[in-house]
């Protein structure tokens, strides 16, 4: 499982015209995450880049909720003059359109792609309190405390959520699913304890793992 991240730019109008001239005026890159997750860390690195390299202002907008959607959404009804860009994800493009409700947005014609940025592998981490240090370990401890333990993810209907309830169905296990509005978030409250567990982008993680406050488990 990874996290795919790519360019979408809203389809444009006379694109050969506007090549010459790009950008007229400060570009609005809109994340549809909020701050400190995968997405705008890697956002805000490319952009500074293009910055530098076009001389023109890229700047980052997170429009964060609904799994990304709604970030997503506000691109799509964007001026198709390509001055909106979107940093888009897996779980906004690929796996929203598929489960619950349809969004706004389709996601192969209200875009038009760019390029592919890059993608990160899920890490499962914990907090140091759950008694376990491998995966094996973990799902022992779940099974001896059913209901008990909590999985964080960036918001229902993302990639992180599915890689949660892709294990807790495979381990044949119990475990409440805590969904919020991004990386960020469930990284804090996972940090402070609030949750047990949490399937996120590698980059969202890398720190805490570091510092000894998360323990990672595996790579996905």
């Amino acid at each position: 499982m990874v996290q795919a991240l790519a360019w979408c730019a809203f389809a444009m109008a006379g694109a050969p015209a506007l090549a010459q001239n790009y950008p007229e005026k400060p570009v609005r890159v809109i994340v549809p995450f909020p701050p400190g997750g995968a997405a705008d860390i890697v956002a805000r690195h490319v952009t500074q880049k293009l910055s530098e390299a076009l001389g023109a202002q890229f700047i980052v907008d997170n429009r964060g909720g609904a799994g990304g959607a709604i970030g997503t959404d506000t691109v799509a009804r964007a001026t198709p003059d390509g001055q909106t860009l979107l940093f888009g994800s897996s779980s906004a493009m690929s796996i929203n359109p598929h489960i619950g409700a349809k969004p706004p947005y389709d996601p192969l014609r209200s875009f038009t792609p760019v390029i592919l940025v890059g993608h990160a592998p899920n890490v499962l981490v914990v907090h140091p309190s759950v008694p376990a240090k491998s995966v094996k370990d973990l799902i022992a401890v779940a099974k001896a405390r059913p209901g008990e333990l909590n999985f964080a993810s960036n918001g229902a209907g993302t990639l992180s959520h599915l890689t949660g309830e892709l294990f807790v169905q495979r381990a044949g296990i119990k475990m409440l699913h805590v969904p919020y509005k991004g990386a960020a978030p469930a990284v804090i409250d996972t940090v402070a304890g609030n949750v047990s567990i949490l399937f996120a982008a590698y980059p969202s993680v890398s720190g805490q793992e570091r510092a000894g406050k998360l323990r990672a488990l595996a790579v996905t």
